[in-house]
């Protein structure tokens, strides 16, 4: 038997087995639901990739490595043999067989000694067991000497002796010998797989292995499953003793983290999963990989697979009968419960609860809970699958139980658990009578407690309920907690007052809740599900005010969604209240419409819109809806140019918001408080101040509110230069985000950080996300969408497509630039301005760029300068459109380093230094008194490329300083004579290209074929060929357009020297520059 084998191994204390059959696992249909991608395990593969590095240096390692059933051990196993053969290393793998203490001895290593027999020469093996021959044929019959092979016999009798002192003792020495001898000179790495199974002669081998073997290239390497290791189970002193050993390294592999789960289920789909599917599968396979595959594979249902069923209940079936009633007993009160419950629901003996519990623990099915209350399931999935194998009413009985029990003596649980579990444990009960009144006491306690995912949760079962349930059990329902502005109204429809209510809920109050907890808690398409179905119950002509209130909420959710402005649906709430006297929803449709304008229309006409609001909340005394104005009114200040007193009035809303536990109306303050700052070019103090309605949104769960916020302080960091932490917040808010506008602008800063890194792909991935999160009906901000403007033609720029990148520009010039998009119209326009001077002298590429860049600087005259920062970039821009021109101008160039440099802007500005250096050189002149030398200043640019990640920065840097000889080290400072590098008078030689190969490279640039080439130059189209293929290598460039481009911009041919294209010459243009700023910091 291998693997497969159906022997339950060791037992508990109390004769119940507690080995799960790795057959189980053979057993699973094959599906597809295996990540081709490796996923997480950093850590562990650096140690063990360490491991194999001092190996190789010849002191020999011994690595354990456990980990629990299914959460990846094999594979992290896979993935470190094939790097290690890729290394050079020879690898073996054995397997311990699943036989118990009766099983075969040595068993894994007589299989790791014949993959051997394949992976290594036989010569070579031969050699290695020469002498010993005789005591390795008890491990592996094939390397016995012939003489030994013919005489049956005495092998049974050398076998017989195997376990005597002597003959044990020969054999661990051959063993050792063995395994020296192969890694003497080459590496060599044993593994041995399931360890918990292993033989006691077996585990003695190994750890005689691992305590005499010195000097040699050899990895010892052991997995066993953790969850297996019972208190008396056999292996558990094994790895005690090897635990003192200084030598052992032993590691643990972990679960994975949600964001490596969205990573293994994007491997498997090939495709990225939606955020709430891969918190789902995160959350109920709690990162155990196997789990996550079989979970993904069932995504439509998210139900487990009968294989995953039959895999988990195999340990229940393996207990004795009382143990099973009470694991059952267990399942029914969730994956956790208090064993003063669990004893008052099994009415059992306190002695025979507590040996079905022994028996429950040692099997390892329940584990006592950390604070040693009570007991909970080995893994979620476990009591999920238990709860489904139980008979029809079986669970309904058992749950009315715990309810009766709980009902009896509420202190069998926590005070701030006991409304939620009550609820619980009626609703599986099917009692709707008692399940609807505890469900939504649970509900206001949940919303007290900000978990407004489980009040949603809550309050969708109260409107399961509702209905089955009569009407004197409504009418005696506890009140609730509905949203500050929801209007109160009698039975014709006329406001009565608002908040808190003392008469039962109404049912349109129980939705108006529910919409507002599942949009607080990140579930907008479900808000909008509910929002509609409150409306098509409504009648606004009896209740006008309610309407309108729904009407906002569905305003809201149509722009979270991506389903349009929402503007449509905040007109009809003015038609409905039109007339009616001034209440809170009137102030909140005010308030809604002057933020509508401030994203969307900002202007006069919207700030005067936000001072009627913040007088009308004041009038009716709505005071969250009086603090959200004045956030408004004060971005929309800042925004027409009076900055500090737009900051003064958001900072005095957001403190008194604080003040007030109006976590929503706090957030949203810092946030824009935030996204002013970063516009008006103080990025570290808007860093400062996301981070802080980061953390408040965190704690207060308002998953959307947390990634706006996490995204404002990305931002920031992006302008300052974070990038790596950048990244980190942009991953954490990508995963959080829920509402279409948050994930769109998220995405549209991972693209600013892909261009500014050179990552071609993940800049076109990134935009793809952005389109997709903004929907069919496309509604941007105007920021959003000149950002996606600039992003879109640098794409095209990238893939050589000039001719399509003019053409996104014209339509973002034709668009214009509506107030508060000035930083990234700025980004843009320089942007575009570096597109043109990559493709200066460049067949083709002249036509028309002389009306392009003419409309540059149009578009640039008209864009406010409100900050020092747009100064610098208005100043970086005009030397850009001088490049553009073929024109290097030192001045221009200083002009724009000095404008940058008390900004903190540090890309902008070392892009503004490299070509300061540049212009010098190719100007010929020295810098003036006092100013940097170039060579200085290309350190200094090459410096920041490298701290930032900014690879087409610090490559364009070493090409520059690879032309000039220019020495780019920080020693190199304290050798003036090295900081005036040449003139790059033949910038061709500094790149090895021969007299022919520039001369190709003219006919490339020009846009000619191979055959082309060969005819102009009289040469074979074979010999063109090999001259191209060289040229590339050597310019380190991938197509022959990246090359012309390269050429242009290095000046590694002459533009004039060339002759105008012909009709048949192919016209090429080139892409993005290597250099270019990425886009510039702005508003949301």
């Amino acid at each position: 038997m291998g693997r497969g084998g159906l022997s339950t191994g060791p037992r508990a204390e109390d004769g119940c087995p507690v080995t799960v059959p790795d057959a189980m696992l053979s057993t699973v249909p094959l599906h597809t639901s295996v990540s081709p991608v490796f996923v997480g395990r950093a850590a562990e593969l650096a140690a063990l990739t360490d491991a194999l590095t001092r190996a190789a240096e010849g002191a020999p390692q011994a690595l354990l490595l456990g980990g629990e059933a299914g959460v990846g051990k094999t594979r992290l196993l896979e993935e470190f043999l094939e790097r290690a053969r890729a290394a050079g290393s020879v690898t073996t793998v054995g397997g311990c067989l699943e036989l118990g203490a009766d099983g075969l001895p040595f068993a894994p290593f007589t299989t790791a000694l014949r993959g051997l027999r394949s992976a290594v020469d036989p010569a070579v093996l031969a050699a290695a067991a020469e002498g010993r021959e005789s005591e390795l044929a008890r491990l592996l019959p094939d390397l016995a000497a012939p003489a030994t092979a013919a005489a049956p016999a005495d092998r049974r009798d050398e076998y017989a002796d195997a376990d005597a002192d002597g003959g044990r003792a020969r054999l661990f020495e051959a063993t050792a010998q063995l395994l020296e001898r192969l890694a003497a000179r080459r590496t060599l790495v044993v593994a041995l797989e399931d360890l918990q199974w292993a033989d006691r002669s077996t585990r003695e081998l190994l750890g005689y292995l691992i305590r005499s073997l010195r000097a040699c290239r050899l990895v010892l390497l052991a997995t066993y499953r953790s969850d297996d290791i019972h208190r008396r189970h056999p292996l558990r002193p094994f790895l005690a003793e090897q635990d003192r050993l200084r030598t052992v390294l032993h590691l643990q592999v972990p679960r994975l983290t949600r964001a490596e789960v969205h990573a293994q289920m994007t491997g498997i789909n090939g495709a990225e999963p939606d955020s709430a599917l891969a918190d789902e599968v995160h959350r109920r396979s709690e990162g155990i990989p196997f789990f996550v595959e079989e979970l993904t594979a069932t995504c439509a249902s998210c139900s487990i697979s009968d294989s995953l069923r039959d895999l988990l209940l195999v340990r229940l079936e393996a207990l004795p009968e009382p143990a099973q009633r009470i694991v059952r007993l267990a399942a029914g009160g969730g994956s956790a419960v208090e064993h003063a419950l669990l004893a008052a629901v099994a009415r059992l003996g306190e002695d025979a609860l507590l040996e079905a519990l022994r028996a429950a623990v040692g099997a390892n099915v329940l584990r006592p809970t950390d604070d040693g209350s009570g007991y909970h399931f080995r893994h979620a999935l476990l009591s999920e699958a238990v709860r489904e194998d139980l008979l029809p009413g079986e669970l309904a009985r058992i749950s009315r139980r715990y309810a009766e029990a709980l009902e009896a003596d509420p202190g069998l649980v926590r005070d701030e658990e006991r409304l939620a579990r009550l609820a619980h444990y009626w609703y599986r009960g099917r009692d709707a009578a008692k399940a609807l009144p505890a469900a939504l006491a649970a509900s206001v306690e949940a919303r007290r407690r900000h978990a407004y995912a489980e009040e949603h949760q809550l309050l969708e079962r109260v409107i399961e309920l509702w209905d089955e349930v009569a009407e004197d059990t409504r009418e005696a329902l506890p009140a609730l907690i509905v949203p500050r502005t929801f209007p109160r109204t009698d039975a014709c429809g006329r406001a009565a007052d608002t908040g808190r209510r003392a008469r039962p809920p109404r049912f349109t109050d129980v939705l108006a809740e529910a919409v507002v907890a599942a949009r607080t808690s990140g579930d907008v398409a479900r808000a909008k599900v509910l929002t509609r179905r409150a409306l098509a119950r409504l009648d606004e002509h009896k209740d006008p005010l309610t309407a309108a209130w729904f009407q906002l909420r569905m305003a809201m959710l149509t722009e979270d969604v991506g389903g349009g402005d929402g503007w449509a649906h905040i007109a009809r709430a003015q038609e409905l209240v039109r007339g009616l006297p001034p209440s809170p929803v009137h102030a909140e449709i005010l308030t809604s419409a002057a933020g509508w304008g401030m994203v969307h229309r900002p202007g006069r006409e919207a700030l005067a819109t936000a001072v009627r609001a913040v007088e009308l909340a004041r009038i009716v005394g709505a005071t969250a809806i009086e603090l959200q104005a004045r956030v408004t009114l004060g971005s929309l200040l800042a925004e027409s140019g009076a900055l500090e007193e737009g900051l003064t009035e958001m900072a005095r809303a957001r403190d008194e918001a604080d003040e007030a536990g109006l976590t929503g109306v706090m957030t949203s303050a810092a946030t824009t408080i935030a996204v002013e700052l970063e516009a008006a070019g103080r990025s570290a103090q808007a860093a400062e101040e996301a981070a802080r309605a980061a953390h408040v949104a965190q704690q207060r769960g308002r998953p959307n509110s947390y990634a706006g916020a996490l995204a404002g302080q990305a931002e920031a960091l992006l302008s300052t230069g974070a990038w790596e932490r950048a990244a980190q917040l942009l991953d954490e808010a990508r995963s959080a985000a829920r509402a279409a506008d948050v994930r769109a602008w998220v995405a549209l800063l991972r693209a600013r950080l892909a261009h500014g890194r050179g990552d071609p792909s993940a800049l076109r991935a990134a935009v793809e996300e952005a389109v997709a999160a903004l929907g069919p009906s496309r509604t941007l901000d105007p920021q959003k969408a000149v950002e996606l403007r600039h992003h879109t033609m640098t794409l095209a720029a990238e893939r050589g497509d000039l001719a399509e990148a003019r053409a996104e520009l014209a339509r973002a010039l034709d668009e214009g630039f509506r107030p508060g998009s000035h930083p990234q119209a700025w980004a843009l326009l320089t942007g575009a301005a570096c597109h043109e001077a990559a493709t200066w002298g460049l067949p083709g590429a002249c036509y028309g760029r002389a009306t392009v860049l003419g409309r540059l600087r149009r578009a640039a005259r008209q864009l406010p300068r409100p900050a020092a920062v747009w100064e610098g970039y208005a100043l970086l821009l005009e030397a850009e459109l001088a490049r553009a021109e073929g024109r290097y101008e030192p001045a221009l160039w200083e002009a724009a380093v000095r404008a940058l440099e008390p900004v903190g802007r540090p890309h902008p500005l070392a892009h503004a230094r490299l070509h300061w250096a540049e212009a010098l050189l190719e100007a010929g002149t020295p810098p003036a008194p006092g100013a940097p030398a170039p060579a200085r200043l290309l350190r200094e640019a090459h410096s920041t490329a490298e701290r930032l990640g900014a690879v087409p920065l610090r490559t364009e840097a070493e090409q520059l300083a690879a032309r000039t000889r220019t020495d780019l080290t920080a020693a190199a400072e304290e050798h003036p004579a090295r900081q005036v590098p040449r003139a790059p008078s033949d910038p061709a030689a500094s790149f090895g290209l021969t007299r022919r190969e520039r001369d190709v490279l003219e006919l490339v640039a020009e846009g000619l074929s191979n055959r082309q080439i060969a005819e102009r130059l009289h040469i074979a189209p074979k010999t063109a060929s090999v001259h191209v293929s060289n040229i590339l290598a050597k310019l380190e460039v991938a197509t022959r357009g990246e090359a012309a481009a390269l050429a242009y911009r290095l000046r590694l041919v002459r533009p004039g020297s060339l002759p105008a294209p012909t009709a048949g010459t192919p016209r090429r243009t080139a892409p993005a520059p290597a250099g270019s700023p990425a886009p510039g910091p702005g508003r949301r």
